[in-house]
């Protein structure tokens, strides 16, 4: 039994994998970093703890970790106000699966961007509980923020259902102990070995109804 729904935000309500790509390889290569083909699926799924740690460690910035991580959230403000990447039918999706469950949100964007995020998309008030993985101690693939969103939403963890995208992020929830629904992300796709994991494969959000999150 499904007792509560979490999403993920970014991939699987917000297109902005290509966003953070964008804003991060932009100021690495302004600031005289060494960008390489790997970063970005290096850093996906990370807390911003660690992903500007990397920039600072892997990438060679100068700039201290919180230094880059207030620079690149400053950027991706910008960008978010000037023009959310919605994926289509995401306000649609939490609202038909709100009318069903409570739900919380596990995701690796930081506060901030959660925040405005959901008030762009005009969902904010469906959500019971959001934590941001700079809220626990690790980020994706290690289950953290999924059992912290849980316990928020005061479920057990294995009466709960995961809404995700990414290879780390089904390794997370699945490391939870969630049902987890992939709806994969075609230009960033999980590995086959996710997938496996994964209760439920979608190929959109339009087939994202409360059968699907029940079984």
């Amino acid at each position: 039994m499904v007792d509560a729904v979490i999403f993920d935000m970014d991939g699987v309500l917000l297109d902005s994998e290509r966003v953070w790509d964008e804003v991060r390889e932009a100021l690495v290569r302004e600031r005289g970093g060494r960008w390489h083909d790997r970063a970005q699926r290096d850093m996906m799924g990370m807390s911003s703890v660690e992903w500007s740690r990397y920039m600072h460690d892997v990438l060679e910035l100068d700039e201290t970790p919180p230094e880059i991580d207030a620079e690149v959230v400053r950027r991706m403000v910008e960008r978010y106000r000037a023009s959310l990447p919605a994926v289509p039918g995401a306000a649609e999706a939490v609202e038909r699966i709100a009318a069903d469950f409570p739900l919380g949100l596990a995701s690796s964007s930081n506060r901030p961007l959660i925040d405005l995020a959901l008030e762009l998309l005009g969902v904010r008030a469906l959500f019971r509980a959001t934590v941001s993985s700079e809220e626990v101690a690790r980020g994706k693939p290690a289950p953290d923020v999924y059992l912290e969103a849980a316990r928020r939403l005061g479920v057990d963890p294995a009466s709960a259902a995961a809404v995700e995208d990414s290879h780390n992020g089904i390794l997370s929830a699945k490391a939870a102990g969630l049902r987890v629904i992939a709806v994969p992300n075609a230009e960033f796709p999980p590995g086959d070995a996710a997938l496996a994991a994964a209760d439920e494969v979608l190929r959109s959000l339009d087939a994202l109804t409360p059968e699907v999150i029940r079984g």
